[in-house]
């Protein structure tokens, strides 16, 4: 499993529509690319983050090569100033689960 974790800074002006425009808008349309088999969304204050899970390295390697552009590209039309985005990449190692049961990737 590799999560692909966007965060926005964003200024609290532009909170309420980055929110609605995330939430009906772009997550779903990343989802839909089938690169992801599940996205969150988070805030905190000033800052949001959204977690992409993708099942292996080929399906965020196509994401990245072939719809990353484009979506970006969107992103920006709609938020050209007031959010700024970081980007990261995380490999699981291993999951633990309720039941103290481990799962090795």
């Amino acid at each position: 499993m590799i999560t692909y974790e966007v965060t926005l800074d964003v200024v609290p002006e532009h909170a309420e529509r980055l929110d609605a425009y995330m939430l009906d808008k772009h997550i779903a349309e990343v989802v839909a690319t089938g690169c992801f088999v599940a996205a969150t969304y988070y805030r905190d204050g000033d800052r949001r983050r959204t977690v992409y899970e993708a099942e292996d390295r080929e399906s965020l390697d196509l994401y990245l090569s072939e719809f990353a552009a484009k979506l970006r590209d969107d992103f920006a039309e709609h938020f050209p100033n007031g959010v700024t985005p970081s980007r990261e990449e995380w490999h699981a190692v291993c999951r633990f689960d309720s039941e103290q049961k481990r799962g090795i990737w």
